[in-house]
């Protein structure tokens, strides 16, 4: 098992919107999900440093770290993808974006190669889809109503999607 820590980015625009990009497993035909931008740390990075590169490389819009919120989620996850198990940790930020920086941004990535949708929150508590995290539509009302700058970011839980995949 492959442990790996990242730092996740939820983009949010003007209409309250998340972007997230869709993944998908080529060893499990039809399995896919939705999921925030953001990766793993790299060598020498902390997480808002790591979360600003990842929505570079993946949307090319570069954000100057201080315009992420403080943490506002933390998560476990064990999942396993194309036969490589991880452990995972994630840390969540927000970053709220303007329609003209949403409408400049290129997504061309390796990750988002099975798409990408700007997500509202009737869409997110209505889909059939597989979305990470759980829960978000309700987490994503909560972070934009009660604000990102409480003490402590909330801990979503320890997840294993491989045997409790929704």
């Amino acid at each position: 098992m492959k442990q790996r820590f990242t730092s996740r980015v939820l983009l949010v625009d003007e209409s309250d919107r998340v972007l997230l990009l869709c993944g998908r497993d080529p060893r499990k035909p039809g399995a896919r999900w939705w999921f925030t931008a953001g990766g793993g740390l790299e060598e020498g990075e902390d997480y808002p440093q790591a979360a600003v590169r990842e929505v570079r490389e993946e949307t090319a819009l570069t954000l100057p770290v201080q315009r992420l919120s403080p943490v506002v989620w933390t998560r476990q996850a064990i999942f396993t993808v194309d036969g490589q198990c991880f452990d995972q940790y994630e840390e969540y930020r927000l970053a709220r974006i303007t329609s003209a920086e949403a409408g400049a941004m290129d997504i061309d990535t390796v990750e988002a190669r099975y798409g990408h949708h700007w997500w509202t929150i009737e869409e997110l508590a209505t889909t059939s889809e597989t979305i990470r995290p759980k829960r978000l539509a309700v987490l994503l009302a909560d972070a934009l109503t009660s604000g990102t700058h409480q003490l402590l970011p909330v801990h979503l839980g320890d997840f294993n999607e491989d045997t409790d995949p929704e």
